[in-house]
């Protein structure tokens, strides 16, 4: 993808989030990793008036290259594209369900088996740290390693794909488990899935979608 198509990508997925609630106003942000940098949105960014000419240009090492002020939350995306080769995007939101769980400190159980599809048997829950600082993006750097997303504690949650559409098809579907989550938890104790049957689970998520596989 060349440049001036990775910025516009950058700001659909914006307009993206805003349109199915996942973000509101200036809050998240989205980077897509391009050459040995990444562009990333400028803070306080929102669709009313993001283009891509104000997407910022960033090196890994947090340098900007050219003109703009990159979001608050650069750091937890050049960390995670530098420690993360099979990371090429990364999304975060301020979603309603994400948020709420986020704030009770506790990871998302294997309370259905799509929570296979983040890389492991739970969604992790990070420390808190204080925004736009260092040691926020040290605590997202440790609880999303081994998976594609975790929760920030009292924030919200961080998503990293293959690519920018498989970002936010990722963010998407976590803010879908964690609303069914809740509402599980209020209907009763969720039955979770033991170690067996995920391990099977993530054995059947290897072909899933090149072999006949119930969604």
């Amino acid at each position: 993808m060349d440049e001036t198509a990775a910025r516009q990508s950058i700001v659909n997925a914006v307009g993206f989030l805003e349109e199915k609630g996942l973000n509101h106003g200036s809050s998240g942000n989205v980077s897509v990793r391009h050459g040995d940098g990444l562009l990333i949105t400028p803070t306080g960014g929102r669709s009313s008036w993001l283009t891509p000419e104000t997407i910022v240009d960033l090196s890994l090492d947090g340098k900007v290259r050219g003109a703009g002020t990159p979001s608050s939350e650069w750091r937890f995306h050049t960390d995670i594209l530098r420690s993360r080769p099979e990371a090429n995007a990364v999304v975060h939101t301020h979603a309603d369900a994400c948020v709420a769980l986020s704030c009770l400190r506790k990871p998302i159980p294997a309370f259905h088996y799509m929570i296979a599809s983040f890389g492991g048997n739970e969604i992790p829950c990070s420390r808190y740290e204080p925004f736009g600082s260092n040691a926020l993006a040290e605590a997202a750097l440790d609880a999303i390693e081994g998976h594609f997303a975790c929760l920030l504690a009292n924030h919200g949650m961080i998503v990293m794909g293959r690519d920018l559409r498989h970002a936010l098809d990722l963010a998407f579907k976590l803010e879908t488990l964690a609303r069914q989550y809740i509402l599980a938890c209020q209907a009763g104790t969720p039955v979770l899935l033991d170690g067996a049957e995920m391990t099977v689970v993530h054995g059947r998520y290897k072909t899933y979608g090149t072999a006949a596989l119930p969604g």
